[in-house]
Parts: structure tokens; sequence; C-alpha cells
């Protein structure tokens, strides 16, 4: 029988129990005569001791003592057993551990009668600790813990909840395996079935589906459904059926739980309209939580959006099809032919409509696409020159001639490539303090030129303005595209004002354009842009030009150099009002250097100077190769930077290193930095496609751009050499 001092708490607390937080304050206060342990001011000491230790600690800890397994915790543990807290404070565990007693009653057993430690990652429970039954995942660790006899007085368990993070590791792992397949289907009937299936075996639902929405009504239709249990729910019906609270839900998905079963519903919007709607429908009671939600509206998303793209290539390939086949009907029967091919173009154009806003944010496809047009008409005179010089190699006149067009389409394939990089802010500049006014000035004719006797040049540029830090050739360029763009919206004639100044962090500038900046502005009396237009116009391959009179690389290209410098770039144009277009560069502090002399291709190794070359690709190689001894120059090849190390360590001597960029084990950067630890004055000429090297990486390498003719070859090594003494020693010679 317990005594009174079991039923209230001592009127002097025990020691153990002053600094335990808010758990112990409840074991002060509780009636313990119903307890297997008694009073506190009763537990052995073993107990005691322990708990002084567990109440205050801060981690997550629960003591299961005694054969009956007396629940004592921390106030960190709380949390995790929920409403559990705090009917299970001082009760054995089967009393409020019902749920889950069949998987921790043989834990707690297992430890208690053996004494061994168990200890998991991500155990999985299911607990019923918020009034619903769910999974929750814990780093657990179940030690002994013995009385001073030796016998074990109880289990020690500490805890680190993982529920979130398991999750999250889960509905990555689903959103990755949807990210990866739905790619692979191309039919907008494969997309809904596959999803709808992967959802319900992800979650164990009896029915899911993509419901579509029929109109300003608020009706949708299912067209098909998966099941499992379950029957089909294909038909129609009205969305406000479903939730009766319909306009407070709209925005978002909701949940609707039932005595027997349980269902969510996530809607796909456009705007404020509904597009879709996915149904997931459970037989039983079923809690869906915060991850389950998340996990269902980034599906519903990225399902949707699949099969609105699957349909719009469908139609674009109908369209397409239908296109051809009428115009072969209309090729025979030569009747009404303007109507009918008007008729068909506009089906086609409305395909491409919906197929751009189903795609406008996948560029990578557009540029692919856009890239593999302009490059197959370059390559198509390239490949045709040179399979007719391989088979009449003799006709030397006509090689010449079509050896000519050859290098001019691959010239325009490098613009282009220039293009692309200037864009994907990729290029390797070479900024240098660059005039305004002088850079104009030489371009003058140029321009004038370019603009034709119909369109006055008006140019309003102070010489005195500060130097801009920029790359000059591409900054010409810029100022090309920019005029030329301006000389086609004035068919009539018209005028170009040539401006700029100087300001700091003006409020009236961009908010990516900060400091000491120098404006450019090209400004005409053309016909202007619709809002349309000026939306799209830094779009990649987006031009509204006629075919072959522009690639729609022209704004991008300028737009990726001024924010690759440092700058800004922004159009305002208005139809009717003609267009502006500034230029915001950084000013230079240096000054400008004395313009190089013409004849670089005629300048040739001065004296018997030794090439290192090193290039993994083996055609770039040769050439690289054949085009250096055609200057004078001794070469030794390397297919890789170990290679050029076994060369140098066999004796080579080197007046100057030349390396690829991009190599298979090692940068072209990093393999000449570790030579110059050795050799700091060693000269070294980067050959790079596209990488954007920085600062750092550049520190005392000169740069040069691929694809590149012997002259730029040639003026690079003349310009590098001319800075750089060559090496006297071999690279790899003893130094003591």
């Amino acid at each position: 029988m317990k005594s009174d001092q079991d039923k209230h708490p001592d009127q002097t607390n025990p020691p153990f129990l002053l600094e335990g937080g808010i758990v112990s304050s409840l074991i002060q206060t509780m009636d313990w005569s119903c307890s297997p342990l008694g009073a506190p001011r009763q537990w052995s000491s073993s107990l005691k001791t322990l708990m002084a230790t567990i109440l205050p600690a801060q981690a997550q800890i629960v003591l299961f003592w005694g054969p009956e397994y007396v629940a004592l915790y921390n106030d960190a543990y709380t949390p995790t057993i929920g409403a559990k807290h705090p009917l299970a404070l001082g009760r054995p565990a089967q009393e409020n551990w019902t749920e889950l007693w069949d998987d921790l009653e043989p834990l707690l057993s297992g430890v208690r009668n053996t004494g061994q430690t168990f200890s998991a990652k991500d155990r999985p429970f299911y607990i019923e600790r918020s009034g619903y039954g769910e999974t929750a995942y814990f780093d657990v660790s179940y030690s002994a813990v013995h009385e001073i006899d030796g016998t074990v007085g109880g289990v020690l368990c500490i805890v680190a909840e993982t529920t979130e993070r398991v999750q999250f590791e889960r509905r990555q792992s689903f959103l990755l395996e949807l990210g990866q397949a739905l790619p692979e289907l191309n039919e907008p009937e494969q997309i809904e079935a596959y999803a709808i299936e992967r959802v319900g075996q992800q979650l164990g639902a009896a029915r899911v589906f993509l419901a579509e929405a029929q109109g300003d009504d608020l009706q949708v239709r299912i067209a098909r459904d998966w099941v499992n249990g379950a029957s089909s729910r294909i038909g129609e019906l009205r969305y406000a059926d479903i939730a009766a609270q319909l306009p407070e839900q709209l925005g978002r998905g909701f949940i609707v739980n039932a005595a027997e079963t349980a269902s969510v519903y996530v809607p796909v919007l456009r705007g404020n309209r509904l597009e879709a709607m996915l149904g997931v429908e459970f037989a039983q009671p079923h809690f869906v939580d915060k991850d389950q939600c998340l996990l269902l509206e980034d599906t519903a998303k990225r399902v949707w959006q699949a099969i609105t793209h699957a349909r719009s290539e469908r139609a674009l390939r109908a369209s397409s099809a239908h296109l051809e086949a009428t115009f072969a009907e209309l090729m025979a029967l030569n009747e009404c032919l303007e109507e009918r091919v008007s008729s068909m173009l506009a089906e086609r154009e409305e395909a491409n409509r919906q197929l751009h806003e189903a795609s406008k944010m996948e560029m990578i496809g557009q540029l692919t696409g856009g890239i593999a047009h302009d490059f197959n008409n370059m390559l198509t005179p390239i490949i045709a020159s040179l399979e007719l010089i391989r088979r009449h190699p003799e006709d030397a006149q006509r090689s010449v001639r079509l050896i000519d067009g050859a290098l001019q389409a691959a010239d325009r394939a490098r613009i282009l490539v220039g293009r692309l990089l200037s864009f994907a802010r990729r290029q390797t500049l070479k900024p240098q303090a660059v005039c305004l006014a002088t850079l104009v000035d030489e371009m003058h004719e140029l321009i004038a030129r370019s603009l034709g006797p119909t369109i006055e040049v008006v140019v309003q540029i102070d010489p005195q303005l500060p130097n801009v830090l920029v790359d000059p050739h591409h900054l010409e360029l810029a100022l090309l595209n920019l005029v030329i763009n301006a000389r086609d919206a004035m068919s009539n004639g018209g005028r170009v004002y040539l401006a700029a100044g100087v300001g700091e962090d003006d409020p009236t500038w961009p908010e990516n354009v900060h400091g000491r900046q120098v404006w450019l502005q090209v400004r005409d009396s053309g016909c202007g842009m619709s809002q349309e237009v000026l939306g799209r116009c830094f779009e990649p391959f987006y031009s509204t030009k006629q075919v072959g009179k522009g690639t729609g690389l022209g704004l991008p290209m300028v737009q990726g150099l001024a924010a690759q410098s440092g700058g800004g770039f922004v159009i305002k144009s208005q139809p009717g009002q003609g267009t502006q277009a500034t230029l915001w560069l950084p000013v230079s502090r240096g000054q400008v250097s004395e313009p190089l002399a013409e004849g670089a291709e005629d300048i040739m190794a001065q004296g018997p100077l030794q090439v290192l070359l090193v290039d993994d690709e083996d055609i770039v190689r040769n050439a690289t190769a054949l085009q250096l001894r055609d200057l004078g120059y001794q070469v030794a090849e390397a297919a890789s930077p170990a290679q050029a190390r076994q060369l140098l360590a066999d004796g080579l001597v080197m007046d100057v290193l030349v390396t690829d960029q991009i190599m298979a084990d090692e940068t072209g950067a990093e393999f000449a930095q570790r030579l110059r630890q050795r050799h700091p004055q060693l000269p070294v000429l980067i050959i790079t496609g596209y990488a954007n090297l920085t600062p750092r990486e550049l520190n005392g390498f000169a740069v040069l751009r691929k694809p590149f003719r012997r002259a730029e070859l040639a003026e690079s090594l003349a310009q590098l050499l001319a800075l750089n003494s060559p090496l006297t020693e071999p690279p790899e010679a003893s130094t003591g």
C-alpha cells in the first residue's frame, strides 16, 4: 500500500530534480501512488543519478525503467511523442505506445535481457502522436543501465528524429525518377498513364486521376484513372462537387477526410484559371502529411507541363503533315491557292504559338535547333568544297576559289560561335582601355557604308570622356549590330544618332549597373518595335527580319558583352517613335594602348625557337603544329600534360608553351601554373574554344580563341615573346 508521501510530493524536492525543466516540475507534482516506481525520493541511487543527467540534457532521451518499462524522459524528448505527453510520464510503456508495442517491446527486452546495445539509422516506427497514425524515422541507440548490484535496471534510449530528411530524400528520388522518365514519353496519354500509376504506387492509393477543366463552369473530365481495388471514375464531374469550399480552395491543394476514406486534390492553375486537377483517393483513413502534399504539388505541375508540351508537339506534327498533304493537293488541283495556303499557314502559326507557349522555358531546345540550322548552312559549302578539291586536286585555280569559299563559311561559323559565347557569357574577352570617340571615329566610314546614302549619321561623343574597359573587337561588333538594326528599321531613310556620356550610380540606370560608367547610345528615327517584339528581342534566334537577313543573335550578343564586361544594356522603343539602345561600360583607369602594326600574318619566328604544343585532340594538335612549323618554329607535340612532362624530363628545352585549355585530366591553365612554379618567366599561350577563364587563371597567360587563323597565331606568339624572354634552360633541369 502506497503511503501519503507517495501521493503527494515532498515538501523538500530531491536534489536531482532541481534543474530539469518542465518535465522535472511534473515529476515533482505528480501522484506517484499508482506508479510501479513509487515516489522519486524512494528511487534507487542509480536511477536518481541517471535522471540528474537526463533531465537537463539537450539530447532527446527516454529511459524505460524496470520490467514494466516505466517511461521517464526529458524536455527535449517531449516533441517526439506529441500528444502522448504527459500521460506517458511515469507509466509503463505498453499503456501509451500501444500501436507500436509489437515493434518496440522486442527491442527493449532484447537490450534488457542481453545487456547489448542496439543502434540503427533512420529506423521507422509507426506512431500515433498527433491524432493520426504516421511512420516516423529516428536514429536510435538503446543501451542497458545497471543498478549498483550489477543487474539491469532499465534501457536508456537516445533518439534523433530524421523523418523530414528521409521524406525529403524519398520525395527527391521520386521526382528525379519522374523527371527522367517523362521526356522519354512522346504521347500525352502515355505521360498521364505513367504518372498516375507511379503516384498511386508511391502513396499506396486506391485511385489516382488527372482531371482536365472543360470550361468556365469548372466542369472537369477524367479521361483515365489508375485504380487499386477501387471503381473507376472516368467521366465528367463538377469541381465544386468535390469541395464545397471551392472559392477558398481554388488556389491551393486541399484534403478531404471522411470517416472511412481520405482524398487529396491538387489544382493546376494558369493565372487564376483552372486547367487540371490531380486527384488521389484512399480506401481508408489516411493522413496526407506536408511531405506528400509537396510531392503531389510538384508532380501535378511537372506532369501537366509535360502533357501540354506533348500536345503542342503533336499538334505541330499534325499541322505540318496536314500542310504538306494539302500543299501537294493544291499543286495538283491548282484551285483556290492563295485562300487555302493562307488558311494552312494560319494553322501552322497557331500551332507554333501553342508550342512556344508550352516550351518557352525550354531554351536549350531552341538554341540547339538554331545552332544546328545555321551550322548546317555553313558546313555545307565547306564539305562540298573539300570534296571537290579532293576529287580534282589538279585544278589549282578552282581549288583556290573553293578554299576561299570554305574559309568564308568557316569565318561565318566562328562569328556565330563568338556571338553564342557572348550571349552565354562564356566568351574569353580581352578587355583593355578604349577611347569611345576614337573607336567611333575609326568606324565612321564602315558605319556610313553600312547605313547607305539615305541615312544620316549624327555623332555626339566628347573626345575627353574617360576611357572604358572592354574588348574593343567585341565592342565594334556590338556597335555595328546596333547600327545595322537601326538601318533595317528605316527602309525609307532617316537619321541615326550616336551619343555618349559618363555618370556614377545614377538612379535612372538599370539595377545591375553600378559604379562609374560611360554610356554609349544608338538612337534611330525608324518604325520602332511593338511591346511584343520588344519583350522577345533578347531571345536567341528570335528575329523579325526576313530569312537570311539575320540570325537573331545580335542583341543577345550585345547583352552578353555588357554583362560580361561589368556593364548593362537596355532598349526602349515604341511603334512609330524609333528605338533607343543604351550600352553601359565601366570606366578604365588605364591608358589606351598603341595600335598594333599591320601585317601580323608575316611575323615569323625570330630564330630557332622551340614550342611545346599540348592538345588532346589529334586533329587540332596536328593542324596547329603545321601552322607553327610554317611560321618557322620548332615544335614538340604532346597529347596530354603527362606526356609533356615526360618530354621535359627527357631533356626537351622549350622556349614557349602553347596548350589547349580543356583536357581530360588537367586543364591547360593548371598545367601552365605548375610549370610556372619552377619557371616564373615561362611564356604561355592558352588556346581555348569556350572556357571563360578567371582573372586568377589568366595571370600572366596569353589567350587565343579557337578557331584561329595563321596570322592570329603568329601575332599572339609575337606579342607574347616580345613581353617574355624565352627559356634558356630545360624546364626539368636540376637546380642543385
